[in-house]
Order: structure tokens, then sequence, then C-alpha cells
């Protein structure tokens, strides 16, 4: 599916309902990764209904332990198109017998991309057709590539609007899970924090408490490259790989699990929630 005007061309595909491509059609550059399996075989995967792992791969639902991969199977599943507009196109996925099996609960996920000029609007809605409460969390992992071949992130910072710090906690990989008892300090300069290699030394950095609502790309003399604006997400994941030329930028509606939780995916923190016959809507904006 294609999405394009003046200013943006936009390609999603119907597997994982993934934004593709991102092309900048006034500078004539790709913004989204372009998925290199050198570095991450991945765009902008959707994550649901789980973000990241849950501790050892499971998950307890109404006493009964099931299976879990990272950051859930709407990545991988193929979605239908059920709106194509100029500027809108919208895609449905379903619980079947096969998600039932590692995910017990009635689901319709509709994810709904619009193109306005230079912004790309993302909106998750999660529907419950069922008779008991649906719990699940969800988030995007967006990765931007760097505008020029041969840039690396030291040719690029990240800057967030009206903060002087930020604090976040790391994966712990022993466990694969994160580690709350250990905060860092993310301490800006004007706003900035510099891209460097050894940001993501430990793997990604998570923000919890609601603390990024607004992040820029920017290159090293301050110029914006993107934006993301993503108001009321509690948790929000910085991450890349070494020496690859991108950064993901990833609002999450709930995260990882901790180490050591072994609850009720009910009582997870952070952990969505729809009643029967109710739904879910979030939504996150990516400006070029």
């Amino acid at each position: 599916m294609k999405m394009e005007n003046g200013r943006l061309c936009v390609e999603i595909s119907e597997l994982g309902a993934e934004v593709t491509r991102v092309f900048d059609k006034i500078k004539q550059t790709d913004v989204l990764w372009e998925a290199d399996p050198t570095y991450w075989k991945r765009h902008s995967p959707v994550l649901f209904p789980n973000v990241g792992k849950t501790y050892r791969n499971t998950v307890l639902i109404g006493g009964v332990q099931y299976p879990t991969s990272q950051h859930g199977f709407a990545r991988d599943s193929r979605f239908k198109c059920i709106c194509e507009k100029k500027n809108m196109v919208s895609f449905l996925l379903v619980s079947s017998e096969e998600t039932k099996e590692v995910y017990p609960f009635d689901f319709e996920l509709i994810i709904t991309y619009r193109l306005d000029d230079n912004v790309l609007s993302v909106e998750w809605e999660v529907r419950n057709p069922g008779e008991e409460e649906l719990y699940f969390t969800i988030g995007g992992h967006p990765a931007f590539r760097f505008a020029q071949p041969g840039e690396k992130k030291t040719d690029y910072m990240l800057k967030f609007p009206g903060k002087e710090s930020l604090e976040y906690i790391l994966i712990d990989p022993d466990e694969a899970a994160a580690d709350p008892e250990k905060i860092h300090k993310l301490t800006l300069k004007n706003e900035c924090c510099p891209l460097t290699e050894e940001l993501f030394a430990n793997d990604a950095l998570i923000f919890d408490h609601g603390q990024i609502e607004e992040v820029l790309i920017c290159h090293r003399d301050g110029t914006p490259y993107v934006k993301m604006e993503c108001e009321g997400f509690p948790n929000f994941g910085i991450w890349s790989v070494k020496d690859a030329p991108f950064v993901c930028l990833e609002p999450w509606m709930g995260r990882c699990d901790d180490i050591g939780y072994t609850g009720e995916l009910s009582e997870k923190p952070n952990v969505n929630k729809v009643a029967p016959g109710e739904s879910f809507k979030k939504g996150y904006r990516v400006i070029v």
C-alpha cells in the first residue's frame, strides 16, 4: 500500500501492517530504515500483545502460563487492509485459534496511518468483542536511518524539548528483563544528548513515568531531521545496534517485564485493559 503527497511517500506492508518506507521527496532521502539484515531486518514493527519480553518468555493469564515471543505476534501476522484512501489506510488483525494458543483473548487490532503534508500519524485501536476483560501492552518501533551514506551516530543528537535531564533503566543481560532498581541519569545540554555507540552498549534505554512526549533527531549543528510526538505514553524506548546507521524511537503503552515478575498479566504495571464491547485508542506522530 502507498500514500503519497507533494512532500512524502509512505509505503506499508500487510505483513505486520508495518511501514516499510518513508521517503522525503524534497530532500530525496529515505527517512525510515531499509531493513538491511546486516544490522536489523525490520523497519517499523508494531509490538502487540506484548512490548519486549515477558519474564522467562511466559505470561500468566487466568492462572495459566502461556508462551510468549519478544514483541508479540502482530509484527509477523498478516493484516487485512480494510480501508484505503489517498491519504489514509487501515489494517485489521483479528484473534484466531492460532493466536489463542499463546494469547487467550478475543481481540480486533486496527492500525490506521494518515499522511498530511510532512506528518505521518499512527493510530492503534484495540477492540474487545469477547466476554471478558482484555489485557495487553502495545508499542511502536520505528527505525530512522541517517540521511546520508557514511553518516554515523556521532553526526546526530537527540533533543528533548523542555528537559534538563532524564532517567532511564536498562535490560539485565542475564535475566533478559528490565532492572528498575538501577536508575541511570541522562544529562542534557541545551535539551540535547549526542548520539554515540556507547549510549547503546547495554541495549535499549527505557524511560518510564511518561518522561518523553516529544523527541527530535537532529543533525549535530542542531538542524531538526525527524520529530516524534507521543503525548500520554507512560514508557519510551531508544535503541540502536552497534555501528548501525539508524536509531529507533519507541513509544510504548506498557513495556517488558521487570526482573522476577511472575504475576498475572492483569496486574502488570502499565498494562492496558479493555472491557467487553469497548475499545482502546492511542497514537503518535512522525514529523519529517
